[in-house]
């Protein structure tokens, strides 16, 4: 079993940066491609960034390319969000998929997720 832990969400003005955190702990985590997701009030949850096992290859959703980058490092993946908007106000969350090389861009490919995190810009 895999614990994901999202941490970093928050209040932020418009144009603003925010950093998430995601620390997986639990079984030997090799392998596994990691995702971010989010879910507005009233919207369906959408992945924002994927990364695979090796970091070689990530995903980004149009509405946010060339604002976040994913990244991570050893147990750790990371979401930076710049020059947020309100309509990134939304839960976010990590998921991970064992085994697997590549991104995986189909939620219900997960096998795991975080409690997620909240991040809030105003309007």
């Amino acid at each position: 079993q895999v614990q994901l832990v999202e941490s970093g969400g928050g209040l932020v003005q418009a144009g603003g940066s925010l950093r998430l955190s995601c620390a997986a702990s639990g079984r030997t985590f090799s392998r596994y491609a990691m995702g971010w997701f989010r879910r507005a009030p009233g919207k369906e949850r959408e992945l924002v960034a994927a990364i695979s096992w090796t970091g070689d290859t990530r995903y980004y959703t149009d509405s946010v390319k060339g604002r976040f980058i994913i990244s991570r490092e050893d147990a750790k993946t990371y979401l930076q969000m710049n020059n947020l908007k309100s309509e990134d106000t939304a839960t976010y969350y990590c998921a991970a998929r064992r085994l697997s090389m590549g991104i995986v861009t189909n939620q219900y490919d997960y096998d795991y997720w975080g409690q997620g995190t909240q991040v809030t810009v105003p309007s």
